[in-house]
């Protein structure tokens, strides 16, 4: 799902199924709200926690909210009430609840996408570093590449949040097919090259079936990508992809393409139409959904192929956070929920869902998908078996941030035009900096209608 890619935009594209929750809808004041004017909370009942998601996307169905979070709260903090809006379109976006002046204690968002064009840009950032230090936090026990991905927003260093939930990849692989051909299953800890001489052999036309060797989402690959690169300059307000890595990363995906009768197909038919050999998805989703789809799908998972020159690393974290809003008056209370939500207790009753969550310890791990019959005698330690790439760095202070559309790059440079990758790579570099420069136009035509109405 594709999120708006400006990051002065408020409004999302992404269009979910109407949203349960536990209170109506925030009504939306005429004219909407001025993004740089800092919101004001209205008060609510002392024992009363508002926690607002938007990521993980799936919690706007309410009971999916309250099985992983709401009912743990409860046990944990009998005395408090929960109130739980989940975003939606229309009435629950970010505008309709600062334009309400409903905001929330706790937001759940996805940190690389949102935290800049929501949190950031609407004012609701806090640093929690004082309430880490207040209730001994320890961070060092959760996944680094997750807290490194929330520390590297600002060239400060402040910590606004802390990861919940990272929606990581997987390899699944079909074992019928690989059976059919006599192929050995993949391994975990394996590389492109490896995978690459396995999907040579399994991609093959039989009649009228096209079995497909490897598929894997190219914008996923290079957003998340294993080399720790970024699209955007660190250093000015335009997009920078001349990086060589960005080549290599490049060249090393499309080869999969040319394979013969291997061309892109989407991995979301891995399991409703099973013609695909392997495919790289996000685990915690597509456990469910390949099952929806095919009880019978004969499947297990690896680790996500690893770069030659970047042994035994996945990709940088997807991850999912918690943030405590700068206007919350129960600051303290939401802390102490999020540590708790934190807890090894809870993380491993959520990793029995097939949730991967940011503490990872050998209970953790041993009781990841525990819950799921479709993970009953699958290789579940392939989750865990190779390390996060680490976030890029952060950008220098007041420059834009604009979510590029890497997946350009392939679809339809590459898939379609047949671009070459330099020529590819620069298309998109330079899409990003004229898009950057359109939202830091905007912002100045806002600004000075700001001044005038002074």
């Amino acid at each position: 799902m594709k999120r708006v890619q400006i990051s002065l935009a408020l409004a999302l594209t992404l269009a979910l199924a109407a949203g349960c929750t536990n209170e109506a809808a925030p009504s939306t004041k005429p004219g909407g709200t001025d993004e740089k004017t800092s919101p004001q909370a209205q008060s609510s009942p002392d024992n009363e926690l508002f926690i607002y998601t938007v990521w993980p996307a799936y919690y706007v169905k309410e009971e999916i909210f309250q099985k992983q979070v709401g009912d743990f709260i409860k046990k944990k903090f009998p005395n408090v009430t929960i109130k739980h809006v989940a975003w939606d379109n229309p009435g629950r976006q970010y505008k309709d609840l600062i334009a309400a002046g409903t905001i929330p204690d706790i937001i759940m968002d996805d940190t690389r996408m949102n935290v800049q064009r929501y949190l950031i840009d609407n004012d609701l950032q806090y640093d929690i570093s004082d309430l880490i230090k207040k209730y001994n936090f320890d961070t060092s026990k959760l996944n680094p590449a997750y807290m490194a991905q929330i520390k590297n927003l600002t060239p400060d260093g402040k910590i606004y949040g802390l990861p919940f939930y990272n929606n990581d990849f997987a390899l699944f692989y079909n074992k019928d097919i690989f059976d059919k051909f006599g192929v050995d299953y993949p391994k975990d800890g394996m590389t492109y090259d490896e995978i690459y001489e396995l999907a040579k052999k399994l991609t093959r036309v039989e009649g009228d079936v096209t079995y497909k060797g490897f598929s894997q989402n190219p914008g996923h690959y290079l957003n998340y990508n294993q080399l720790s690169l970024s699209p955007l300059s660190k250093t000015e307000d335009k997009g920078d992809m001349s990086d060589p890595n960005w080549k290599k990363l490049v060249d090393n995906m499309r080869r999969f393409y040319d394979i013969p009768a291997n061309q892109f197909d989407t991995v979301e038919t891995f399991a409703s139409k099973p013609s695909i050999a392997m495919a790289v998805a996000t685990v915690s989703d597509h456990l469910v959904k390949f099952y929806e789809e095919n009880k019978n799908l004969n499947f297990d998972i690896a680790s996500v192929p690893s770069l030659s020159d970047a042994p035994n690393t996945k990709y940088q974290p997807n991850v999912y956070s918690m943030y405590i809003t700068k206007q919350s008056k129960k600051k303290d209370l939401a802390f102490q929920v999020m540590d708790a939500l934190l807890s090894e207790e809870h993380q491993i009753e959520l990793a029995k869902e097939g949730v991967i969550g940011p503490l990872q310890t050998d209970a953790v791990k041993a009781a990841f998908g525990k819950n799921l019959p479709q993970m009953q005698g699958k290789h579940v330690e392939s989750i865990f078996s190779s390390q996060n790439a680490m976030p890029p760095a952060a950008r220098n202070p007041g420059l834009v941030w604009y979510d590029v559309p890497v997946q350009g790059v392939f679809q339809p440079l590459i898939f379609k035009e047949s671009k070459d990758s330099v020529t590819a790579l620069r298309m998109v570099q330079e899409q990003a900096t004229k898009a950057i420069e359109t939202a830091k136009a905007a912002k100045t035509e806002i600004n000075k209608a700001a001044s005038t109405t002074k």
